[in-house]
């Protein structure tokens, strides 16, 4: 299934996008999108390791389904104050 992903931050500076598709096999997991990210986008690697994702709006765990018209979001972390 394709799959629309949105970038923010350092994230989309890398890719020089804010949004990218990404084709996975359905009901993939979240978990399988980020390995499939860092084959497509190896410049992502680093970032994935700690990047927050969130699908429809929750932050999710990398065991969550993904189904077609699901949103999803990758965070990387924020520090700061």
């Amino acid at each position: 299934m394709n799959l629309t992903i949105r970038l923010f931050a350092s994230l989309k500076d890398l890719v020089g996008a804010s949004t990218i598709k990404i084709h996975v096999p359905v009901s993939a997991s979240v978990e399988t999108l980020l390995s499939t990210l860092i084959q497509e986008y190896p410049v992502l690697e680093a970032s994935l390791n700690t990047v927050i994702v969130a699908v429809n709006q929750k932050y999710t765990d990398p065991d969550q389904t993904l189904y077609i018209d699901d949103e999803i979001m990758l965070f990387p972390p924020v520090s700061g104050g």
